[in-house]
């Protein structure tokens, strides 16, 4: 009863706090602006499955591609027997599904051992990515510190949740004999079975000690990827689903014009204006709460992976924009205000001192070319070239500002409606 007990009240506390910590993600989310969602509903949960669930860009790069499948599959199977688990120590019986699920019981634990080993060997191949063979996309400057750690943290993580597998599914395949009694039968586990053949003379107290210590690493690990999840760039395993359903389904490139500028141009040309129902007070964005919700949604969604960064043509260069650090400087800043919000009730994003522009330099938002490259690499959708341009909408707009070398533009836009300074009217050409 004992057990049960404790088994309980953890599970409590665990999801007790992993549940204050996501609806903590989720306001944060949703300080900001409201945003129009359009295209057709069939083609985002067509997106969902193609790319969160599918991971249909992370073959673009096939050997990564393979060994991250390997890892997602077996996390995602793992989950089943994690339900098991949870319900055995709820009721305190053992294998409750073996007798029910029998013999897809057997086929399914066999599954997941042989995933646990490929994604076993998956793990071991990118830590020595990231800490032998040092990939250049896992080495720059915003990945130094604790997102370095974060990654690996989670692969040493996935380590031990396959050690407690193999520990708990050996034990049990000699205990099944001994006491059959208690133990279900389970059918031949074959890698498993591999480590139960030398079993044989451990004493029943010793193999009952491995089972339990094997069950118990796997639950513990389990919660602690549960708590620990919220505050990790591995919150993609959840938030790569709402990401790719919500994502923008324009054409990529595709700017959003602003009205009061729109209707300046019309003006121009001898257009109509349009209609503005709610004109805004500012262009562009200067922080998170100036960007839509989406926006902050990718921002949580990024899982560091370095693609966007290893195609930009800027950071390529050797310019100093990154658009990974981008989105991770939009998460971090995301998390000092939510911190604000949380333990001062009289807060107020509008008056803080601070915004984006203390996190990302003037340097990296005008180095970027639009190409448009960083938004095709992202295996989950995000787009990082969205907020690059709202931050430069703001510098030049609102603070009147930008490279001295784009005046000259801005002037032949403002006086001949084109980039070029030219003698004649922009229309000449047609009057001919």
């Amino acid at each position: 009863m004992i057990p049960i007990l404790i088994f309980c009240v953890l599970s409590f506390l665990v999801f007790r706090k992993a549940f204050q910590r996501f609806n903590r993600i989720y306001q944060n989310i949703q300080i900001g602006r409201p945003e129009h969602l359009e295209g057709r509903t069939s083609e985002r949960f067509k997106n969902m499955f193609l790319f969160a669930l599918g991971q249909k860009k992370m073959f673009e790069r096939p050997i990564a591609g393979i060994f991250h499948f390997f890892i997602y599959v077996a996390f995602v199977l793992t989950q089943l027997e994690l339900i098991e688990i949870i319900i055995d120590g709820i009721s305190g019986q053992h294998r409750i599904f073996a007798n029910i699920l029998n013999p897809f019981y057997y086929i399914l634990i066999n599954t997941i051992e042989g995933l646990s080993l490929l994604a076993f060997v998956s793990t071991l191949i990118f830590l020595s990515r990231r800490n032998i063979i040092k990939l250049l996309r896992f080495q720059k400057p915003e990945l130094k510190g604790w997102p370095s750690l974060d990654a690996n943290l989670i692969l040493i993580g996935e380590i031990l949740l396959i050690i407690g597998i193999f520990m708990m599914n050996s034990a049990d395949q000699q205990l099944q004999i001994l006491d059959p009694g208690h133990y279900s039968e389970t059918g031949r586990l074959y890698l498993s079975g591999l480590i139960s053949d030398n079993l044989g003379s451990v004493p029943k107290d010793i193999l009952q000690f491995m089972e339990r210590s094997g069950w118990w690493l796997h639950l513990l690990v389990i919660y602690g990827f549960i708590l620990y999840l919220p505050f990790s760039k591995h919150l993609h395993i959840f938030l790569a689903f709402p990401n790719s359903y919500f994502a923008n389904q324009s054409s990529r490139g595709q700017m959003v014009n602003i009205p009061e500028i729109e209707n300046e141009v019309r003006s121009m040309l001898g257009l109509d204006s349009k209609i503005i129902e709610s004109p805004s007070e500012s262009f562009g964005a200067k922080d998170i709460h100036q960007f839509g919700w989406r926006t902050l949604l990718e921002a949580y969604s990024c899982t560091e992976c370095g693609r966007c960064t290893s195609v930009c043509p800027a950071n390529i260069t050797g310019k100093k924009l990154s658009p990974r650090k981008v989105m991770m400087d939009i998460r971090d800043r995301l998390e000092e205000v939510g911190k604000e919000l949380e333990n001062d009730k009289n807060y107020s994003i509008e008056k803080d001192s601070r915004s984006l522009f203390d996190k990302i330099s003037k340097e990296e938002i005008y180095a970027c070319t639009t190409c448009n490259a960083c938004v095709e690499a992202c295996p989950v959708l995000i787009n990082p070239l969205k907020p690059i341009l709202e931050l430069r909408r703001y510098d030049i707009l609102m603070n009147s500002s930008g490279p001295s070398e784009w005046l000259p533009m801005f002037n032949s836009l403002e006086n001949n409606q084109a980039v070029w300074a030219m003698a004649e009217e922009r229309d000449t050409w047609s009057k001919r």
